[in-house]
Formats: structure tokens, C-alpha cells, sequence
């Protein structure tokens, strides 16, 4: 994603496989209660170990977890590595700022689960992943919630299938919602999952255009707040490495929390996929909402991360449980 949080930036080249909603019901909560119990405690602690050595850690596993699970469904294929046979989905220009904690944490998870016995190669990457993304929630002071597990490791990863499948810094509520929609995803889950953003960084690169060449009559898009504005072109001046990071929420950049929407209110939206969010009359009532109550945008976070988490979800023969999670059997 372009666009999901250090960037969450969740049109159509490819399409996105349309799931049957049977895989879903074979999802439970202690999917792994008989073979490896422990499961969530010892994924917990590998996170909670990666997030001392580096912050990135959290924004980028759950930006990891938004990418895979919005191309072909969440079965760990963005983990794949290319060969000289297959460009996989990691190696393509979407998902090349994917920040390797998220990749690391998703690893030490896999190797910490090997040394058990019940556990060894038993616990799909796909849903260690799913646990990692909820633990590092937590870790940034977020809401906690259950996790449905039982899913299997995808057999495909392709750079191609990653074409127009994830939203972009530049879309506008139109082009979020079909794009949600076609992982059964609503309006609201759209902007509950775009919160994301209230952690992590983006490039320079990807707001230069609304600070400095929005179009031919606004050279700033006239929807950022003036004095944000000055704060981002000092942070990235016109010729800076476009590489550059700047944080998402310049307010609580490290804590997950409901002050993305108050930011939306005051024009403090980084990308115009999120500022568009307060500007659309459609989405404002939900971010005004979701500004005034943080526990009424938990409780739909928490909602919309339990429906994303079923997207595309394989079971059976459609996929297996790797030995590495970084090349397929």
C-alpha cells in the first residue's frame, strides 16, 4: 500500500479472487488448542522482544498485514521471496517500502514456534502474522482483541496480481470504497482501517505533490491546514532524497489511538486518501464520531480487523503450512 501506514497506501488491473464465505466458518479462536496451546503466548513475546529493539516494528507488521491480506486474501504470500522464476508480491513497486521488522518479527515468531514440539510446523506463517498484527496493536496502546486462526499458507505470489489492489495516497472515498468492497469490506471498516495511519512514517516522496504541486491553481492542496503545512515542507524541502520519513500522526506518531480523526478535523490528514475522509460529507459523521469516542472507534477497528482477517482465507488443499515462510514447500 501506498497507503497503509508507514504507510498503510492500501483501479483495476487484476482482480482480486472472490472468496466463498465456507473458508471462513472453519476460522476459530483456538484453532491450535490441542497441537500447540501456547501459540499466542509464544508469538506475544517474540513481538514484544523485536518492539524493545525497534519502534518500526509495529507499524510496519501491521502494514504488512494490510498488503497481504488485500492482494489474493491474508496467506502470508507477501512474505515470499522472488527467484529467477517469479517475481513475488514483495518485489513490486507497492510493497517495496514494506520495512523488514514486519518480515523479521513474522520469522523469529516461526522459529520461536519450531522449538515446541506441537508447534513445529504446525502454525501457519499466515496466521502468526494475524496474531503478530494484533500484539503489536497492543504494544503501541491499542485495543486488544481475539484472534480467529486456522488459516493456511498461500501456494501462489505474484508481483503482477499486486496491480490496483491496494489503495493509494491520492484516492478519493469513491475509488476506497469499491476497492474495500471487493473484500467485503463497508464504508466504515474503510475509515476504521485507515486509523492505521495514526502510527508509523511515510516518505517525502508520496506528499511532495500536496505541498508543492497540487495542481495549476493551488500549488498547496487548499485542504491542508496552513500551519501543518510549513511543518511538512520543512521536514521535506522541495529537493530533499524523496526517500526521506516524516510521521504519519504529528501528534501521537507512537501511540495507537482515535487522534488520526481529530488530526482530519484540524487538515492534518497526511494523504489526500486520508483527508478525504473529513472533506466527503459521506465519511465526515464517521470521523467526527470516531474524534469524539475512542471506544466507539475501537470497537469498530476491532470489528473491521476480524473481517479483514477473513479475506481470502485458505484452507485445505488451497494451501499448506510452511516450513519457511519466505519460500513455499
Amino acid at each position: 500500500m501506498a497507503r497503509f501506514g508507514l504507510v498503510l497506501a492500501l483501479a483495476l488491473c487484476l482482480t482480486i479472487s472472490v472468496f466463498p464465505d465456507t473458508t471462513t466458518a472453519q476460522l476459530k479462536q483456538n484453532f491450535y488448542a490441542k497441537s500447540c496451546p501456547n501459540v499466542e503466548a509464544i508469538v506475544r513475546k517474540v513481538v514484544q522482544e523485536k518492539v524493545k529493539q525497534t519502534f518500526v516494528t509495529i507499524p510496519a507488521t501491521l502494514r504488512l498485514f494490510f498488503h497481504d491480506c488485500f492482494v489474493n486474501g491474508c496467506d502470508a504470500s507477501v512474505m515470499i521471496q522472488s527467484t529467477p522464476n517469479n517475481k513475488a508480491e514483495k518485489d513490486h513497486p507497492d510493497n517495496i517500502s514494506l520495512a523488514g521488522d514486519g518480515f523479521d518479527v513474522v520469522i523469529k515468531a516461526k522459529q520461536a514456534l519450531d522449538k515446541f514440539k506441537g508447534c513445529k510446523n504446525v502454525v501457519s506463517c499466515a496466521d502468526i502474522l494475524a496474531l503478530a498484527t494484533r500484539d503489536v496493536i497492543v504494544a503501541a496502546k491499542g485495543p486488544s482483541y481475539q484472534v480467529e486462526l486456522g488459516r493456511r499458507d498461500g501456494l501462489v505470489s505474484t508481483a503482477a496480481s499486486v496491480n490496483g489492489n491496494l489503495p493509494g495516497p491520492n484516492d478519493n472515498v469513491d475509488k476506497l470504497n469499491k476497492l474495500f468492497a471487493k473484500n467485503k469490506l463497508t464504508q466504515e471498516d474503510m475509515i476504521a482501517l485507515s486509523a492505521a495511519h495514526t502510527l508509523g512514517f511515510a516518505h517525502c516522496g508520496k506528499v511532495a505533490n500536496r505541498i508543492y504541486n497540487f495542481n495549476r491553481t493551488h500549488p498547496v492542496d487548499p485542504t491542508i491546514n496552513k500551519a501543518y503545512v510549513k511543518e511538512l515542507q520543512a521536514a521535506c524541502p522541495k529537493k530533499v532524497d524523496p526517500r526521506i520519513a516524516i510521521n504519519m500522526d504529528p501528534v501521537t506518531p507512537r501511540t495507537f489511538d482515535n487522534v488520526y480523526f481529530k488530526n482530519l478535523q484540524q487538515g492534518k490528514g497526511l494523504f489526500t486518501s486520508d483527508q478525504v475522509l473529513f472533506t466527503d460529507r459521506r465519511s465526515r459523521p464517521t470521523v467526527d464520531a470516531w474524534a469524539k469516542s475512542s471506544p466507539a472507534f475501537n470497537a469498530a477497528f476491532i470489528k473491521a480487523m476480524t473481517k479483514l482477517g477473513r479475506v481470502g482465507v485458505k484452507v485445505g488443499n488451497n494451501g499448506n503450512i510452511r516450513r519457511d515462510c519466505g519460500a513455499f514447500n
